[in-house]
């Protein structure tokens, strides 16, 4: 009590050192600082409860994983070693071997060893009295068993020894199930505790925070209400005052730094206003004096401060801009004036300097800057000013327009001979600048000007000066070509005027002439090869023929490039042209000077053959043809290989008409064709016939396509590693509906040159994906793709659409091509190839070593599949040439990584010299010929049975 009393008594005597601890916390960074500091006492109070209770979780939640699940654990494979140990005893009964029995028994001792210990580890963990009793039973029971299966079967007692092992071994397996039992009980109890535990914490936790919470929301109202509402108001009466609200009520504040800072601010509001006050009658008197000059002026005047408000704008501006409206009002915002007029008046929203509005009127902005920061702009009337430059401007450039957009070009000069105006035409005629010739120059200087320019060759002027003027005195009109030292041709015309001077016309008819004689040539001649054309060709043939009565007679010979197409598609028109152009000039070296050669179509030329008295004067000059368009063409960076056919019809005893001997020369020339090209052939009367069945064949063709008259063979691929078939080839097969079956070999060429290869094609990949996806899997199948088939866009469609609707993977679709697809090695082929090769489909190269250069082709593409060709297979055995070959070939595939398959195998030789090559795949006669598809199931039986015996 003394102590108490002591201590009011120093309390009550030192009365300020109270006020000075109640002047700080009544201050605003003492109240933050108490909340603060309490907020603080509450978090940590909660963080430190929300720890404990999670370590007591826990704590719990391991006990419960440490001792009841480890236990089931260590349980469970204790009765998995007590099962192997049962498995491993009756198979060591069963068997007779010795040594298998000893290692039985020891790994049963050992899976014994390891139940003791899971045992053991399984009673520990549980922390169960009846757990632990459960595992020694069961330890005891094992050990029972283990005595009773280690006894003697000689043993009298041994029909009692099953009976004791069952015994045993049902009591180890019952004692293992109490062990687990137990123990999960107990975790359940464990369990059970830690869920309780849980459950409270989180109640408790929750009330915490929720106290909190409450505690956080006190404070914040309480400083809502003490710190930031006065603070609010402050700050809302300081903006009020910056924006010019001077009669702003400033709110009372307390004791505190923001009620000092309120009484400060109500005295800077009333010091502001006063002086405003006083500048703005200053302001206003002035005003008043510059409205009145602004009003009374002719111009529209606006003035604009630095915040683009208007001040002052008269009514002359508002005449001028009657769309604007209120918007020129003091204290609007000239930029949005300038926006209701411009689309009105078609002007953009930053104003030009000159400016046209839409009632036509034109004005004249200047604009000068002010001390303020803003700006004076005033707009003039020039519209009358505009309307004189405008007319002046349309007539100068109406008139240079008509002078520098003339065809030819124009001098105008006085009575005086003076250069009055020239145009551009005129300049660039005589090779000169356009600003050299000058209004005031003589005619004299003028021709001058272009005697030095060179136009004139060997000419003086004095000449030229002379002869000109004596057309200018005879006051006449007068035209005149005059041919130029560069040898352009120029039509002068000179045209006297009433007044003594003159106009002179000058025109470049250099083209017009050149046309004329171009024209001219190449209506009788071809554009591309200087060769007579058609037109030609027939005239000379009719000349020839009123010619064949008297003794003359002659021959005309009908000549085709081979494969020209191809070079077109191949290496691009370009190179076809320069391939026709060096054809033109073999076919004239082979001419003589009575004979002509005439370009009459693409790659057809015609020839007309003097002199001929017997048909074999004719075959003399068209071998002589076959054998110079023979020759390889160097054209660039290809050599490029073609060659010609020809047909020959002789005057007189093949017919007597230009329209019969060109038939005929055709027909022979067609002969040649099919007979394989390269070659001539005279027309024999029975040529008609066949071209006849030839046609017929080619109709039939077409309308296989529609009636799907083909089918699809198939011939076998045999792996040399295993001796079983790998695959097929799948080839097309033409039944016709009264030829019977048509051979390829007849109706391929004329597939290939009418082009139905394109659709016959897709419909053989698509077949042989459908009948593909039907073998056992593994089997691929092979599907040839002839050139004109690879340059169609539609190849890789056409492949992927046949791989979606048959379901076939792509892995066991092998498309070969020759190596003719590959002529150019240009980067379209190569690209096609990849993406082929991206679906997965595999890529073989067909005929290998019949080509041009087919190792350059390996080293453009990595082929899956080089096959070798028959011919080199066919005398594998008979000679050393060919078997050299083969085990390049070979040997080639293998060190670039490609299978190599061996085509047209006949006989058991050819086989084993194959094999003991190395060959990867073959095929031919010697395994099956093409089969349909219907015998495939039983080829396939056979040739893999076979292979079977032969291992």
């Amino acid at each position: 009590m003394n102590t108490l009393l002591n201590s009011f008594n120093i309390t009550v005597a030192r009365p300020a050192a109270w006020r000075a601890v109640i002047a700080r916390l009544v201050t605003i960074r003492g109240k933050l600082l108490m909340a603060f500091l309490c907020m603080t006492i509450v978090t940590g109070g909660l963080g430190a409860y929300a720890v404990a209770s999670i370590a007591d979780g826990a704590r719990l939640v391991i006990e419960t994983f440490d001792n009841s699940l480890m236990s089931i654990s260590f349980a469970r494979a204790a009765a998995v070693d007590f099962a192997t140990m049962e498995g491993l005893a009756a198979r060591r009964q069963i068997v007779s071997d010795e040594t298998i029995r000893r290692d039985l028994a020891a790994r049963v001792d050992d899976l014994a060893d390891s139940l003791r210990d899971d045992l053991r580890i399984a009673a520990d963990r549980s922390r169960s009295a009846r757990a632990a009793r459960a595992a020694e039973t069961a330890l005891k029971s094992a050990e029972a068993w283990r005595a009773a299966e280690r006894a003697p079967v000689t043993d009298p007692a041994a029909p009692a020894r099953w009976v004791l092992l069952e015994a045993t071994s049902a009591s180890v397996a019952a004692e293992i199930d109490l062990l687990v039992n137990f123990t999960a009980g107990d975790g359940f109890l464990n369990r059970e505790k830690a869920v309780a535990a849980i459950q409270s914490n989180r109640v408790l936790t929750i009330s915490a925070t929720l106290v909190a919470l409450l505690l956080s929301g006190v404070t914040v109202v309480t400083l809502a209400r003490r710190i930031i509402r006065p603070l609010a108001e402050a700050s809302a009466a300081a903006t009020r005052i910056a924006q010019g609200e001077l009669e702003t009520p400033i709110p009372k504040g307390g004791a505190d730094e923001l009620g000092t800072l309120l009484r400060a601010m109500a005295v800077m509001r009333d010091n502001i206003r006063a002086m405003m006050g006083h500048e703005i009658a200053q302001r206003q008197s002035a005003q008043g004096r510059l409205v009145d000059a602004i009003e009374g002026s002719n111009e529209g005047v606006v003035l604009v401060d630095s915040d683009d408000r208007i001040v002052i704008a008269n009514s002359q501006l508002a005449r001028f801009f009657p769309a604007a409206g209120d918007a020129l009002r003091p204290g609007a915002r000239l930029s949005d004036a300038i926006q209701e007029t411009a689309a009105r008046d078609g002007f953009a929203s930053t104003v030009p300097r000159e400016v046209e509005l839409a009632n036509g009127t034109w004005l004249r902005i200047s604009r000068g800057g002010s001390q303020e920061g803003g700006f004076v702009a005033i707009c003039g009337d020039i519209t009358i000013e505009k309307q004189r430059e405008a007319a002046v401007t349309r007539t100068n450039r109406l008139f240079d327009a008509a002078l520098n957009n003339m065809s030819q070009g124009l001098c105008l000069y006085d009575a005086n001979h003076r250069l009055l105006v020239s145009n551009r035409q005129f300049a660039e005629l005589h090779r000169l600048a356009p600003e050299v010739p000058r209004p005031g120059m003589s005619f004299r200087e003028v021709l001058a000007l272009s005697v030095a320019a060179g136009n004139h060759g060997q000419d003086d002027i004095e000449t030229l000066y002379a002869a000109q003027m004596d057309i200018i005195s005879a006051h006449h009109s007068d035209t005149q070509l005059r041919e130029m030292s560069d040898g352009r041709v120029v039509a002068i015309s000179h045209e006297p005027m009433d007044d003594g001077g003159w106009v002179a016309t000058f025109e470049d008819v250099t083209e017009r002439r050149r046309a004329e004689t171009r024209i001219s040539f190449l209506a009788r001649h071809d554009e591309l090869t200087g060769l007579p054309n058609r037109v030609r060709f027939r005239e000379s043939l009719d000349q020839a023929l009123s010619q064949l009565g008297r003794g003359h007679g002659f021959a005309v010979l009908s000549v085709n490039l081979d494969h020209f197409k191809f070079i077109n598609e191949t290496l691009g028109h370009p190179v076809g042209d320069r391939v026709l152009r060096a054809a033109a000039e073999r076919l004239q070296a082979c001419m003589r000077e009575t004979d002509i050669v005439a370009r009459v179509g693409g790659d057809e030329f015609a020839v007309v053959q003097s002199g001929v008295a017997r048909p074999d004067d004719a075959a003399e000059l068209a071998s002589r043809i076959v054998s110079a368009l023979g020759l390889p063409f160097d054209i660039d960076e290809h050599r490029v290989m073609t060659g010609a056919s020809l047909g020959i019809a002789v005057a007189g005893s093949d017919g007597t008409s230009a329209e019969t001997l060109l038939k005929h020369a055709d027909l022979a020339l067609q002969r040649a064709k099919l007979d394989g090209r390269g070659a001539y052939r005279c027309f024999e009367p029975d040529m008609d016939a066949r071209m006849q069945a030839r046609r017929a064949l080619e109709q039939d063709l077409r309308q296989a396509v529609v009636n799907d008259e083909f089918e699809l063979f198939y011939q076998p691929l045999i792996s040399l590693e295993t001796g079983r078939i790998s695959g097929f080839e799948a080839l097309i097969r033409w039944w016709h509906p009264t030829r019977g079956m048509v051979s390829p070999a007849e109706f391929i060429p004329v597939v290939e040159e009418t082009g139905l290869i394109v659709p016959i094609g897709e419909w053989v990949i698509r077949r042989a994906c459908l009948e593909a996806a039907t073998w056992p899997l593994g089997l691929k199948v092979a599907v040839n793709v002839s050139p004109l088939q690879f340059k169609s866009p539609r190849l890789l469609p056409s492949v992927t659409e046949a791989l979606a609707e048959s379901g076939l993977s792509a892995s066991r679709l092998e498309l070969e091509i020759t190596e003719s697809v590959l002529l150019t090695e240009n980067s379209d082929s190569l690209s096609t190839l990849r993406q082929l090769h991206d679906l997965g489909a595999h890529i073989a190269m067909d005929d290998f070593g019949t080509g041009y250069s087919s190792l350059s082709y390996l080293r453009s593409f990595p082929f899956d599949k080089i096959k070798i060709d028959q011919s080199f297979v066919r005398d594998l055995d008979t000679r050393r040439d060919s078997r050299a070959i083969v085990r390049a070939i070979i040997s080639l595939g293998s060190s670039l990584g490609m299978r190599v398959l061996a085509e047209g195998v006949e006989t058991a030789e050819q086989l084993a010299l194959l094999r003991a090559e190395g060959c990867d795949e073959v095929q031919g006669y010697f395994f099956s010929r093409p089969r349909p598809r219907q015998e495939l199931p039983e080829m396939i039986a056979r040739l893999n049975q076979a292979a079977v015996a032969a291992v």
